[in-house]
């Protein structure tokens, strides 16, 4: 439950902020039909519901069938049964994504009927297979991130440049429909997974861009059937917008519609996973029961969560748009700011890239870190795209083209794990809340001003979103490479060099009852508690672990089940202060609320060097010092 409590925490971190922006619109600067409000309030409290239970059984199914399918490709023996597994996964993860069956209706629909919905679906789930398998074959090669994807926007800006601007904004909406709630988690479990079982230095960053790869696969599928088919621009009308004065039915109407699209994408994944599992895997009995009970709470949150996505924010952002446009226009791209910095925050996705990528890193690119650079990404592409909906001489390239130039000029500078989360967040980034809430929102204003085009800058909208996050975090890693540089260029002296040299080689025997190493394992997000409390009785600083187990890709499991939520806190203390420290927290781990798991302490009997980064010449040598990891 530790871990439930964790992730609604963290949701409601993420949906409180936009529930109450978009409050303060509705009831305070426009006019909004109350039932809309009602819809907007129930929709608020199906998201935030959903999208806990979801996160929660993320991490009991997707993650380890992910890993199972990454251990199988990576065994494979031969390339083209790597290439062949692959592309089916990654067609089967993406030909049932929700987000994939609305895009594709919404063009059949614009065009219409010129483009069939059913075959667009094919050619996507088609181009998502390729990339997957290329993306597969490049983490066992080892072939560098940057160089693959400056190959694969290399074709994509030649065929950019052979359609025109609708179906350039389709086929980048497409990327960002890929990447939905249930697509993002699962490719992410096999690029993790996959780099684990490869191993070797370059692990931590082949962890990521999988997903960006994946992304880049529906623009050059759709690119090719508007060249292919001759076709250049979409024909149709828009359908008019309406909206019902009931609170509950329109809820009660898209729920089985919801549940029904949740079950159709989890299913190709699941039967895929039993079928191995029954021939190959042979997971054990309890190890089965959990990936079921994941599947099961991620079935409930996604039909939760979708149910108040397309229920109560689309008609939501729909009226939002228009009013404002009406009675605010020219502070549109401010309030598209805020509006896009704020929805980013609740993708279903971007929560699990974030905890992706802080776990894969041990804490070294901070969660909060990534999900603030994102969001500000987006409040500039919505910002940015309430421009181009106002001014229509602004065209979509001007932003695209210069913006994915940039971000593949980074990604040369750039250390190579920031390129992977670069492209990996331009598909988190446009999920199914930016498919919904922000969509509806631009086709509102766009409806509202008459040079604008409903269709055009409706879809154009997501291709924003989906450049943007590239960008800022490229941004982001480019400002880390110019610290770690100016940080490495401060050189010791000779003199200071050589008392290091020494320090490091020496072996000391110090004195066995000198001091002691308290280990302590407590719940994850509890440390300070623990530490402040071994201080109230003499101890000094601590150290902070997490229990990953780096050489097998799994978490630690000695004589205790070391989840990942669980830390561990190294304490080294006076010999004679030990007694004390452990009867402290022994006496607090017996409290019911308590959050300490272990404790035991072991002698320091022998140093074997000092790494010269952790020395500081002007201070004692044996000083205590924190280091919070």
């Amino acid at each position: 439950m530790n871990l439930l409590q964790s992730k609604t925490k963290e949701v409601a971190q993420s949906i409180v902020p936009i529930v109450i922006f978009v409050g303060i619109l509705s009831m305070a600067f426009v006019r909004v039909d109350f039932p809309i409000v009602q819809r907007f309030f129930i929709a608020s409290i199906l998201v935030f519901v959903g999208l806990a239970i979801f996160l929660w059984g993320i991490d009991q199914a997707m993650e380890p069938i992910g890993y199972q399918m990454a251990h199988e490709i990576a065994t494979s023996k031969g390339l083209t049964k790597v290439i062949v597994l692959s592309f089916i996964l990654g067609y089967l993860v993406t030909i049932a994504e929700p987000d994939i069956l609305i895009l594709a209706n919404q063009v059949e629909s614009a065009s219409g009927g010129s483009l069939n919905a059913n075959f667009l679906v094919q050619m996507i789930s088609i181009g998502v297979g390729l990339m997957i398998a290329l993306g597969a074959v490049r983490i066992l090669s080892g072939f560098k991130y940057n160089m693959m994807m400056f190959a694969v926007y290399a074709i994509i800006f030649v065929l950019g440049m052979k359609v025109s601007e609708e179906f350039l904004a389709i086929s980048v909406d497409a990327s960002g429909a890929t990447t939905g709630a249930l697509t993002t988690p699962f490719v992410l479990a096999i690029s993790v997974g996959l780099s684990k079982i490869k191993g070797g230095k370059s692990s931590e960053e082949d962890s990521f861009g999988m997903v960006g790869a994946m992304s880049a696969g529906p623009i050059i599928a759709v690119m090719l059937i508007s060249i292919i088919s001759g076709q250049s621009h979409i024909h149709g009308e828009a359908e008019v917008f309406t909206t019902s004065n009931q609170v509950l039915a329109p809820f009660l109407t898209g729920f089985k519609e919801d549940f029904l699209e949740s079950i159709t994408a989890l299913l190709p994944i699941t039967v895929l996973f039993f079928v191995y599992n029954f021939v190959k895997f042979k997971m054990k009995r309890n190890e089965i029961i959990g990936v079921v009970r994941g599947l099961v709470y991620t079935l409930i949150g996604l039909t939760l969560f979708l149910v108040g996505a397309n229920t109560g924010f689309m008609d939501m952002g729909r009226v939002l748009g228009t009013n404002l446009a009406n009675e605010y226009l020219n502070i549109l791209p401010f309030i598209g700011l805020i509006l896009g910095m704020l929805v980013v925050l609740a993708e279903p996705a971007v929560l699990v890239l974030g905890q992706q990528v802080e776990d894969v890193t041990e804490g070294n690119i901070k969660n909060n870190t990534l999900r603030m650079t994102l969001s500000i990404g987006v409040g500039l592409a919505v910002a940015l795209s309430m421009i181009k909906i106002m001014v229509p001489s602004v065209r979509l390239w001007f932003f695209l083209l210069p913006g994915f130039a940039i971000a593949i000029a980074l990604s040369f500078f750039v250390d190579p794990i920031f390129v992977g989360i670069a492209f990996d967040s331009g598909g988190v980034a446009s999920g199914p809340m930016s498919a919904t809430f922000v969509m509806a929102f631009a086709q509102g204003v766009a409806d509202s001003i008459p040079t604008a085009d409903v269709l055009k800058d409706g879809f154009g909208i997501i291709a924003m979103i989906a450049m943007t996050p590239v960008l800022s975090i490229m941004i982001l890693g480019t400002i880390n490479k110019i610290q770690v540089l100016r940080t490495s260029s401060v050189e010791a002296t000779d003199t200071e060099h050589s008392e290091l040299l020494q320090l490091c080689t020496a072996d000391r025997e110090p004195d066995m009852d000198l001091h002691e190493l308290i280990y302590c394992v407590i719940n994850r997000g509890y440390s300070d508690e623990v530490i402040d409390l071994a201080r109230s009785v003499g101890a000094g600083g601590a150290t902070i672990l997490r229990g990953r187990d780096a050489r097998s890709g799994t978490w630690l499991s000695a004589s205790l089940d070391m989840e990942k939520e669980k830390e561990i806190i190294w304490l080294i203390v006076d010999s004679d202060l030990t007694k004390k420290v452990v009867r402290t927290l022994l006496d607090a781990s017996e409290k019911q609320d308590s959050h300490i798991l272990s404790i035991f302490a072991l002698p320091i009997t022998r140093v074997d060097g000092i790494p010269t980064n952790n020395l500081e010449l002007t201070e004692p040598l044996m000083k205590e010092k924190e280091i919070e990891a």
